[in-house]
């Protein structure tokens, strides 16, 4: 938590886990169950942690220098399930470059 990285990587992880939490349980409990309260309670959870990825995403890409292409794969990763955890594996790969 003391470092960018180290940031980003948490922001990164909790709000990976909120989309598929939303997408995968929420969304049918409401649609299938008819109980309208998991999405919410999950939206508002995702709501809170989708800008807070996007701040620690734009200060490592800032600190880190990244290119715009590296920018717009680390936003569009927010919106796709599995994406930050894509995404993360690709950086570390890369040596967070």
């Amino acid at each position: 938590m003391k470092t960018v990285t180290g940031r980003f990587r948490i922001a990164g992880k909790w709000e990976g886990v909120s989309l598929l939490l939303l997408i995968f349980i929420a969304m049918p409990l409401k649609y299938f169950a008819d109980i309208s309260s998991a999405v919410a309670v999950m939206g508002m959870i995702h709501g809170i942690l989708f800008p807070l990825y996007l701040i620690a995403l734009v200060h490592l890409a800032l600190v880190k220098k990244w290119k715009i292409t590296c920018w717009l794969m680390g936003g569009l990763a927010g919106l796709l399930p599995f994406g930050t955890f894509v995404f993360e594996s690709y950086l570390r790969k890369r040596d967070w470059k």
